[in-house]
Parts: structure tokens; C-alpha cells; sequence
């Protein structure tokens, strides 16, 4: 091809090119009246957040104003957190199976304990001396058709772990679970008002407690078994005003992780769910009343979760029908993606 030939066929490329690149912003900028127009249209004002909806029934949205004693008694709380899961149906996906549920007598350990036994589990609830919650949620459970101990104690104390957890093989003779969910929640909103009480309390309940549990109940486990941690999504995302009960948060998390591959090859899972925001004694026991009337509302649904929304989850994980493949994952059950 000749000079003069490969110029003007250069030209013509550019000039072909010159006019696809000038149809392409067109097109962008119609796409872009198109939108302009819509959010002209748009009311602007913010509209106030009702609480997604998205079970089989409407969950409470707004929260009493109320500020509880610690630990936090769940039969003093104004509005009842339910429970119940009155929608969900029993398969015997734990049939034969025993557990431990630490913080087993409100909240979570609660609403878990009544679909552990739904599911034929038999149960042992731990508490510290929320003895009335203690015996509803004994009473719940008996309802369900399982067994249930009742056990009052510190996990902080490692002997009392391996006290209770020799009270609950010689009763059901094994155990299967653990889920450890018992938890220490107290606010600061500087760290240097952070004090080594506060600190120990928290370090030790939160994480000390788990590990003294797992340690006690791995020698009564055997393949097919399981634990399950309670996390949090201030382990994921953090929290300005909890420090110490976040930096347990990741540790379980971490914990979680570590010993599911240490038990990997004993057939033992190990898992965790992360919750966001629910609505049990443990916010009340912290926060200022006024604090507690909008606790949830910044979350992603708009609205704290009711204890019964999260049980399912400790349901899927536990049982070896639904989960036997799912091992070391920190399930979010959050509302959102940002909890």
C-alpha cells in the first residue's frame, strides 16, 4: 500500500473511531437526563424508618425506654423478647443429642434451648442467678418434650465448668453441643475510663469462659460433635464505646477459627454465628434508658432482632444433617450487610 493510501485509510479509522467514541457519550448523557428527571421526581425528604419486615410475622420496632440491673433479668424487661419461633416446625434434626448452653436462661440461650429441644435435643442451661429465667426456660423446654438441668455458676471459674459439665454427663450420659453464649456488656466511652475490673470482667466471661468450657467438655465429645460460639458484629466492624467487649468479640471469632482446625481431624466441628443487635436483657443491663428506646434503629433492617430470628441459626449449625461440611465459619446474622 502506498504512502498516500495508508494516510487517508489512517484517517478514516480515526475519523470512524472519533464518531463511535461521540455516540457512546450521547447515549450516556440520555441515560443520564433519563436519571436526572427520576430523581427530580423523587421526594427528597427522608421518610422515617418503620423496621423491615421480612418473616412470618412483624417483629416490634420501637424499644421501652428502660435500663435494667446487671446481669439483667429478662422476666423484668418491659416488652418480651420472643422466643418461641412459634412458625418454625421440629424435624428431629437433633434427635438423641445433648447440649450445653451456656447464658442458657434469656435471651439467645433461650430461644436456642427451646429449638435445640424442638429439635430432640435434651439440654443443659448454665446461668449465673437469673434463677426465675432460669425456670421458664426449664419449664419451655420440658413443654418441648426434652429434658433440661438447670445449673447456676461462673464461667469464669474453670472448676465450676468441669463441675457442670460432670453433672450433665452423669445425667444424660454424654454431650454432643456446646453452644457457649454467656457474655459480660458494659459501655465506655474512653479508654482510659476503661478499668482493670471492668476489663477482667469482660475478658474473662467473654473468652476465658469459652475456652474453660471448651476445654472441660472435649474429653466427653466424640465425632459428630460440636461447638458453637456466640460472636458479634462488633467483632467484625468494632465499637466505639464497647473496646473490651469488641476486642472479645474478635477473639471468639478467632478462637472459633483456631480450634475448628485444631479438631478438624476428631470430627468435630467448630462454628460461630455473629449477631447483630437483638433485643435480650444484655443491652438493657448496659445502656441509659433513653439509649435502649432506640437501640437497633441504626441497623440495617431498622429494628434489633427478636431472640427467635437468630435460633435457627444455631439449629443449622448444630445439627450434623444440615452442617456436617460447614467447619471454622462466623456466620453474620446481622439484618445487613453492615449489621
Amino acid at each position: 500500500m502506498s504512502p498516500a493510501k495508508k494516510t487517508g485509510h489512517s484517517a478514516a479509522k480515526k475519523a470512524v473511531g472519533k464518531n463511535a467514541a461521540a455516540t457512546t457519550a450521547a447515549r450516556q448523557r440520555q441515560l443520564q437526563a433519563r436519571t436526572d428527571k427520576a430523581d427530580a421526581r423523587a421526594d427528597k425528604k427522608p421518610k422515617p424508618r418503620a423496621g423491615v419486615q421480612a418473616g412470618v410475622r412483624h417483629q416490634p420496632v420501637r424499644m421501652p425506654a428502660q435500663h435494667l440491673p446487671k446481669p439483667g433479668v429478662e422476666a423484668e424487661l418491659e416488652l418480651a423478647p420472643r422466643y418461641l419461633a412459634s412458625a418454625y416446625h421440629g424435624r428431629g434434626k437433633l434427635r438423641g443429642m445433648r447440649a450445653i448452653i451456656t447464658g442458657g436462661d434469656s435471651g439467645i440461650g433461650r430461644a436456642v434451648a427451646v429449638l435445640f429441644a424442638r429439635e430432640g435435643a435434651d439440654v443443659a442451661l448454665l446461668y449465673l442467678d437469673e434463677h426465675q429465667d432460669a425456670e421458664t426456660t426449664r419449664a419451655q423446654v420440658e413443654r418441648e418434650g426434652a429434658s433440661c438441668l438447670v445449673i447456676s455458676g461462673d464461667v469464669r471459674d474453670p472448676g465450676f465448668c468441669s463441675a457442670a459439665v460432670r453433672q450433665v454427663v452423669a445425667a444424660y450420659g454424654g454431650v454432643e453441643i456446646l453452644v457457649n453464649n454467656a457474655a459480660f456488656q458494659l459501655h465506655c466511652h474512653r479508654l482510659e475510663d476503661l478499668g482493670d475490673a471492668q476489663l477482667q470482667e469482660t475478658l474473662q466471661t467473654n473468652i476465658a469462659g469459652y475456652i474453660h468450657m471448651a476445654r472441660a467438655v472435649l474429653p466427653h465429645m466424640k465425632e459428630g460433635a460440636c461447638i458453637l460460639n456466640t460472636g458479634s458484629e462488633t467483632g467484625i466492624f468494632g465499637s466505639p464505646s464497647l473496646i473490651d467487649y469488641s476486642a472479645t468479640k474478635g477473639a471468639i471469632h478467632a478462637f472459633t477459627r483456631s480450634l475448628a482446625a485444631q479438631l478438624l481431624e476428631r470430627g468435630i466441628r467448630v462454628n460461630c454465628v455473629a449477631p447483630g443487635p437483638v433485643w435480650t436483657p444484655l443491652n438493657p443491663a448496659d445502656k441509659a434508658a433513653d439509649d435502649v428506646a432506640a437501640f437497633g434503629k441504626d441497623s440495617d433492617m431498622g429494628r434489633p432482632a427478636q431472640p427467635e430470628e437468630l435460633s435457627p441459626a444455631y439449629v443449622f449449625l448444630a445439627s450434623p444433617v444440615t452442617a456436617s461440611y460447614i467447619n471454622g465459619v462466623i456466620l453474620p446474622v446481622m439484618g445487613g450487610p453492615r449489621g
